[in-house]
């Protein structure tokens, strides 16, 4: 005998429940139908087997899989993903009765990330059962007793077996030993469910056999089909007219899952209308499986139900299991039990991060994806509705995708200078009575990006040098700052040019490009560049880079390093005119009338000086004169007055050293010398300017004294020369002619006494040799004896007695006698 039997996973309320699922799950998948993937595996297959074309059926390319970054986020990693290819294989083995125990459907749920842009997919994993479990009896024997006078047509619950597979694989059969006496049935509850009985076919006698022993055999329907069997064993008992009868065939209640340990459940009622032990009743469970043991008791005597664990509405909403009444004589009446646990809000939601992409750059457009959050809240209804939010001042905020998870996204433009990391707090609140919350923090570091350029602590800089500085001399140091960070905030510096009124300004310095320090290239001199502009660049590192530029504004300050410079009188004339043996009228000079009175402007020192301020301020001073008492010079004019009437001792000719010295410190001073002659008019001042200088220098008379030794011993020699040739040619022709020195017909080799060049010649005087003209053709004989040749001393020869009295300018003209016949003529000039 065989009957079907197609196990019952739900309650009354089951087909409801799963047209609500069925809607919900529609409206999502209307939402997201285009983020969803699903596929379909069987059960138990090996570590690598191939899921699906996971990135094929995202629309990825192999080629585009390393960018963007493929991954799965489910919490416990049954599944993996090929980075080269992108295919879904099983990273596990999957047991679909330990995932998803006794429920009709069972698939594992996960996301999919992917960067670049950043996007999450929802996959569906339905796992197919497979008959890989044999249906199995609680126990190895079922005992039954059966009174003798019980009528045929009796019926006796036996215990189920249970095949923890699904669908058509959980669907049993079963059969009974062949007997005559005893057959098998199956009848439906009105919960819904089935239960197996054995059904006495004729009636029993204990007296011609007292045991009957049948095996109970459990076929499921799966290909290839797998069975279990139990051993029946049947015990014929005397009369026990009467078995015990629950009052209900089936009791429910509903309790709460936080119900406390040792809560009653219900109580269940059975009577036996027997007397004596045969009317005593006994409680205990039928055949239910360990999980129903572990959670409730029930008392043998009272027959009630209690809670021995704590019950989970989130593992389990309902338990159905069977009780059993038995009586003193062995006989047993079978109810149900159906205990519905109701949901508490004992659940807060879990948060789960996803993918957090930080960090981020600053200049992410609004609406970027920043992080994928998922959450869930295990309780249900109500309890299990969780909304989020987002805490904190960072211009984020969090938007609702497909199946329980969030974006965070940018709100509002971010700013690294001003917020390196943004940090929010994720709040998930669901909607029980009292409410309950978690909290997650999300921190997010904001990546530069090259945003802002350098900019100068002043925009105008001012720097002062004073001239002659070293070579390498610091100027100035400018800075500049930039808000960015790394690269984009390191600065170099350029000079970017010069002011067009500074010829040349960018050489004259140099900028270090890390530190900003300016240099100078070369001594600067205030008379030539007083100031000058040169423009600093400031530039990041960043790509594309970014500048910004200073001007730096650079005065040369003055040293007094420049001497006075006299333009009057003149340098070269005041230098020949103090030259060794330089005569007064070389150098410029000045006539002043004897009958000036004091006051009178006799010349006008003039001298500059290059440098500027103090260092240019003049003052004049008198530091030689022959007569110091004569004359005095303006402290700041220059101008040489005589200090007094010009008397008749005072020397014609008089010379005036003045100092001019500036300011500086240390001061420096140049000398101007004038000469200056006393004459009522140029032709009476001529006179005095070719006699010898009065009151010359002891260096100029040394040198004089030496040069007109020379003279001297040179026109000694001449003259000595001159008388041996004599000698010798009167000793050959005889007595000679009467010599003459100078005849009518001597010339004078000078030219004019008064040299129109003051400047040519090293000495202030020349001569000239008068020497006899070529001799007539006389006979040796009449020559007369030569006259004795006079030796003149040097200051003779100086002193103009030999040539007449001095005078301005003396030529000997041809003709006349000289003074002295007798001896040659050294006429000074």
């Amino acid at each position: 005998m065989a009957v079907r039997q197609r196990r019952q996973r739900r309650g009354p309320g089951g087909g409801r429940a799963l047209l609500a699922a069925l809607l919900l799950l529609l409206c999502v998948w209307c939402r997201a139908a285009a983020e969803r993937l699903r596929y379909a595996i069987p059960e138990e297959l090996g570590r690598g087997s191939l899921v699906g074309p996971l990135a094929r059926d995202l629309g990825l390319s192999a080629d585009e899989l390393p960018a963007r970054k493929l991954r799965l986020s489910e919490e416990k990693q049954y599944f993996t993903v090929n980075e080269e290819n992108g295919n879904l294989y099983v990273n596990e083995r999957l047991d679909r009765e330990e995932m998803c125990g006794e429920s009709a459907t069972c698939s594992v749920s996960f996301e999919v990330l992917v960067h670049n842009p950043l996007n999450i997919f929802h996959v569906e994993v339905a796992i197919e059962d497979v008959n890989d479990n044999s249906p199995m009896f609680s126990k190895a024997v079922l005992d039954v007793e059966i009174g003798e006078w019980i009528p045929p047509g009796a019926r006796f619950p036996l215990e189920m077996a249970r095949d923890a597979d699904a669908g058509s694989n959980s669907l049993l059969t079963y059969q009974l030993t062949s007997n005559p006496s005893f057959s098998l049935a199956a009848t439906e509850s009105p919960d819904g469910s089935k239960q197996l009985e054995l059904v006495l076919d004729r009636a029993l006698d204990r007296e011609k056999q007292s045991t009957f022993e049948l095996v109970l055999t459990a076929v499921d329907g799966g290909d290839p089909a797998r069975s279990g069997t139990v051993q029946v064993r049947i015990n014929v008992t005397d009369a026990n007219d009467n078995p015990p009868v629950f009052s209900k065939r089936v009791y429910e209640a509903r309790v709460a899952e936080n119900l406390s340990v040792g809560s009653l459940v219900l109580r269940v009622r059975a009577t036996d209308a027997d007397a004596g032990s045969n009317g005593r009743v006994s409680y205990s469970f039928g055949s239910v499986p360990d999980s129903v043991r572990a959670l409730f008791t029930i008392d043998s005597e009272s027959g009630e139900v209690r809670t021995a664990g704590a019950l989970d509405f989130e593992e389990k909403n309902k338990y159905i299991f069977g009780l059993e009444a038995t009586d003193g004589g062995g006989l047993t009446a079978h109810c149900k039990a159906q205990i519905d646990i109701t949901d508490e809000n004992d659940n807060a939601p879990e948060i789960t991060i996803l993918s957090l992409s930080s960090p981020v750059p600053e200049d992410a457009s609004t609406g970027t994806v920043v992080a994928l959050l998922k959450v869930r809240d295990r309780d249900s209804g109500e309890n299990g509705q969780v909304s989020c939010s987002l805490s904190g001042e960072a211009p984020l905020s969090i938007v609702a995708s497909s199946g329980g998870s969030y974006k965070v996204v940018t709100s509002g433009a971010l700013d690294r200078e001003q917020a390196s990391e943004q940090r929010v707090t994720v709040v998930a609140r669901d909607r029980g009575r009292p409410a309950l919350w978690s909290s997650r923090e999300l921190v997010l570091e904001v990546s530069d990006v090259n945003d802002n350029a350098p900019v100068f602590e002043e925009a105008a800089y001012s720097a002062y040098v004073a001239e002659n500085n070293a070579a390498g001399a610091l100027v100035l140091r400018v800075q500049a700052r930039d808000a960015d960070a790394g690269a984009n905030g390191r600065v170099s510096y350029w000079l970017a040019g010069g002011s067009a009124g500074a010829a040349g300004a960018a050489p004259l310095v140099s900028v270090e490009a890390r530190s900003g320090a300016l240099y100078a290239q070369r001594s600067l001199d205030y008379e030539q560049c007083r100031e000058f502009t040169v423009a600093v660049r400031a530039q990041d590192g960043g790509s594309p880079a970014r500048s910004s530029t200073a001007t730096v504004r650079v005065f040369v300050l003055d040293r007094n390093d420049n001497a006075p410079r006299v333009l009057w009188p003149a340098a070269a004339a005041t230098a020949a005119g103090e030259g060794p043996g330089g005569a007064a009228a070389a150098a410029p000079f000045e006539v002043v009338p004897r009958s000036a009175e004091a006051g009178y402007l006799v010349a006008k020192v003039v001298a500059v000086d290059a440098d500027a301020g103090r260092n240019a301020w003049l003052s004049y001073e008198l530091v030689q004169a022959s007569e110091p008492a004569l004359f005095r010079v303006g402290l700041h004019s220059g101008e040489v007055r005589t200090a007094r009437a010009v008397g008749e001792r005072d020397a014609a000719k008089q010379r005036l050293v003045a100092v001019v010295k500036d300011h500086g410190q240390p001061a420096l001073s140049a000398t101007a010398t004038l000469h200056v002659v006393l004459a009522e008019s140029l032709q009476e001042a001529l006179p005095e300017l070719s006699e010898r200088p009065a009151g010359a220098e002891a260096a100029a008379a040394e040198l004089q004294f030496y040069l007109v030794l020379a003279l001297a011993l040179l026109s000694a020699l001449l003259v000595l020369s001159v008388a041996l040739a004599v000698l010798a040619r009167l000793r050959r022709a005889g007595p000679p002619a009467v010599l003459r020195c100078l005849g009518a017909q001597r010339f004078s080799l000078a030219g004019a006494a008064f040299p129109a060049d003051f400047c040519e010649g090293t000495l202030p005087y020349s001569y000239n040799l008068c020497v006899p003209p070529p001799a007539r053709a006389l006979p040796e004989a009449a020559w007369p004896p030569p006259p004795p040749v006079p030796i003149l001393s040097a200051e003779e020869l100086l002193g103009g007695d030999s040539c007449g009295k001095p005078s301005p300018s003396t030529d000997l003209v041809e003709g006349e006698p000289p003074a002295n016949p007798d001896a040659p003529q050294v006429c000074k000039f």
